[in-house]
């Protein structure tokens, strides 16, 4: 069957319509137009992962860095919890892990931009928002213009901004945007009260943002002086029932930036005046597509590493052109002098969540592995990087007919072209549903048509047409574009479709997948990876490294394998790929768990075992025989927690996957486990969804 597409229809470009941009001391800029973001003059895709400093061990930021860089990161964004750093008032706490000006400049070490999502209010299930508690007891209205509360926030921005001092990009340094607030969605006036706030204390980068979601209509905005930026979840454990959802709108090609889902907990469900956003004034830019999800105790979905990567891909074939992940690194939550710092009902908000635990089912995990996550979206990652100058000023064109969610039987496509050339996104996976194989593809983009395919099994892939690499003109292939090294053009083999390439002046030819599938037109070299070598591939040092079943990332020039022990990869070298050998055999390490008969410590922690009412509790003791490595607790339950000589060090809520849990963390320490029983009043998801979750 031929399948094609809507009228490509060009916008007209906009430049210097919004108070944004900026320069810095070498020469470089960074501008927004309406239809994407440029660097240095040329048109850019970002590819931004947030990770909490201030949630994670400082001895250990340049490690995860480097593993975020490795995965295709090139800017980290963090909020700023204000009840991190001033929990009691008037005592501000910069130091240890909450040094903002360390990880900044360990951000710039590891090669990565940095952006500060300063709040004041900041979300991101910590206890009031981020408000410390000694603020939200004060009798004047937050998050308002209210002249008291803006004497509090000026001194809480100043002295971030004390902080990071000389490491804004105008001063040659990292920090390229800010974001102002976090779903604030109805008050235009004081998001511009909080820009011209931090402007005059300081502040002074190319893209201040606020997040841009509310009902289909948009948040309320201050709609030259900011860029707003929008998100995407697999789906929505905030949500106040345990029912399972509808299927997700965010695995069809919908041009549309706002998921009116995201804080629905917190804001209104429909705009009472009218008001709409000019989305046409802006790129699409996305600072939350949801990589994966914390659960909170009434619903435990399950991330799956093609929930992220489809979600994404559909994102970008509509037309994202920065792509933003939270969380793409877990954490663990700090407990301050005064309380713990999670977000749960007892502070008045509609969720429970860990005391500690933050992991998100992210790409990288609360303790820094990887997950399938991470190896997918690098895929896209790779590819917006090398070929992000040429898909910026493409625009998004739907195939004639619309899919839904629950349609099985449709093909799921769009295409992002200039007119002439372009790339075709499919995407054949609806989480928690189900679709048909589909025989005898042919896609016509009205300049191109590709050769038959088959689209089967769980997949998400682009395919290019019209595109120059190098000298040469490549007007198909039905393999997906990875990335560029020098005279080289990487592609990976998408299951069940036979690369084939078709470039100008030469014959159609098939090729095969793996390290030696290299051939050559003209002086351009053309690898086709298979899509598992592509899952390992990593760009370090603008040379290719591909894994063997281990994910790779460099240190101080150094390459290393996240997960210990002996590793294998092959290194591209300008003509063919060399294997090498490093590492030594890693030390396993044994968990004994011996049941215990009665409860040995006591904590004021215990109140999380019993949510939703009094709870039957096992206790068994823990032991490790070294330091090394993870160890896996295995057990069915509610809630569970490990303690470690009488302090709280770990939680979790079970929904499904395996507890994996540091060594280092249990050893040489009295340690116990108390897991509070199950009962039905949870939302949660199949068994075998957990499978891949590491």
């Amino acid at each position: 069957m031929v399948y094609q597409f809507q009228k490509y229809e060009p916008s007209q470009l906009k430049r210097g319509h919004l108070r944004l941009g900026g320069s810095n001391p070498q020469g470089g800029r960074i501008d927004v137009t309406n239809l994407y973001l440029e660097r240095d003059g040329k048109p850019w895709i970002n590819v931004m992962g947030e990770f909490h400093f201030s949630r994670y061990p400082r001895e250990k930021w340049y490690d995860e860095l480097c593993k975020m860089k490795a995965g295709g990161i090139t800017t980290v964004a963090s909020y700023l919890f204000w009840i991190h750093h001033e929990e009691i008032e008037g005592e501000f706490d910069f130091s240890g892990n909450r040094d903002i000006r360390a990880f900044v400049e360990l951000v710039d070490k590891a090669g990565m931009d940095m952006v500060l999502r300063v709040g004041p209010w900041a979300h991101g299930e910590c206890r009031n928002g981020g408000f410390p508690d000694w603020l939200i007891q004060k009798d004047f209205a937050l998050r308002e213009n209210d002249p008291e509360y803006l004497v509090l926030v000026h001194i809480w921005l100043e002295k971030i901004y004390e902080q990071v001092k000389g490491l804004f990009y105008r001063d040659g340094g990292n920090i390229i945007a800010v974001q102002l607030e976090n779903e604030l969605t109805d008050n235009a006036e004081h998001l511009l009260q909080l820009k011209k706030m931090a402007q005059e204390i300081g502040y002074d980068v190319p893209l201040y943002t606020v997040t841009g979601w509310n009902s289909s209509y948009g948040a309320k905005i201050p709609v030259d002086e900011v860029m707003p930026v929008f998100s995407a979840y697999a789906d929505a454990p905030w949500v106040e029932h345990t029912e399972k959802l509808p299927l997700s709108e965010h695995y069809v090609f919908e041009k549309k930036r706002n998921d009116a889902a995201v804080g629905a907990d917190l804001i209104k469900v429909v705009d009472e005046d009218g008001w709409r956003l000019p989305y046409e004034e802006y790129p699409f830019a996305t600072c939350e597509l949801g990589p994966g999800l914390e659960p909170t105790h009434h619903r435990r979905p399950i991330v799956s590493g093609m929930d992220a990567y489809a979600l994404s891909l559909v994102k970008l074939g509509v037309g994202n052109n920065l792509i933003g992940y939270y969380m793409y690194h877990g954490g663990t939550n700090p407990i301050g002098k005064l309380s713990t710092f999670n977000e749960s009902k007892a502070t008045g908000y509609p969720n429970d969540y860990p005391i500690l635990s933050y992991d998100f089912q992210a790409p990288l995990s609360e303790y820094g592995e990887v997950r399938e996550q991470y190896r997918l979206l690098n895929l896209l990652h790779l590819f917006a990087q090398d070929f992000g100058e040429k898909l910026a000023p493409m625009e998004a064109v739907n195939g004639t007919e619309k899919v839904t969610p629950d349609d099985e039987f449709s093909l799921r496509y769009c295409m992002r072209t200039d007119g002439v050339s372009g790339f075709v996104f499919i995407n054949h996976y609806q989480r928690l549903g189900y679709i048909a194989d589909i025989d005898d593809v042919v896609i016509d983009t009205g300049s191109v048509k590709f050769p038959s395919i088959s689209v089967k099994g769980d997949v998400g892939f682009y395919l290019p047409f019209g595109i120059t690499l190098g000298k040469e003109k490549l007007e198909y292939a039905t393999a997906q574009p990875l990335c560029i090294c020098g005279d080289t053009v990487f592609f990976a083999s998408v299951p069940h479709v036979e690369p084939v390439y078709k470039f100008v002046g030469q014959e159609e030819r098939a090729a095969s997948s793996g390290l030696d599938s290299t051939f050559t037109v003209g002086d351009l070299r053309v690898v086709t990876l298979s899509w598992d070598q592509a899952r390992f591939a990593r760009k370090l040092s603008g040379t290719l490294y591909v894994g063997e079943q281990c994910d790779l990332y460099e240190k101080d020039g150094q390459i290393l394998s996240v997960a210990d022990g002996k590793y294998r990869y092959h290194r591209w070298t300008k003509e063919r790929f060399e294997a090498h050998e490093a590492g030594k055999p890693a030390k396993v390490d044994k968990l004994t768990v011996t049941p215990l008969a009665e409860q040995p410590i006591h904590s004021k922690y215990e109140v999380e075992l019993h949510i939703g009412g009094e709870r039957k509790v096992t206790w068994s003791k823990l032991y490790v025989s070294g330091p090394e490595g993870f160890v896996q607790v295995e057990y069915v339950g509610d809630v569970a927690q490990i303690y470690a000589d009488g302090q709280l060090i770990a939680d979790d809520y079970y929904f499904g996957r395996p507890w994996r849990i540091p060594a280092a963390l249990l050893y040489e320490k009295e340690c116990f486990l108390a897991v509070a029983e199950q009962r039905d009043d949870f939302y949660r998801e199949y068994p075998e969804r957990a499978k891949d979750a590491f």
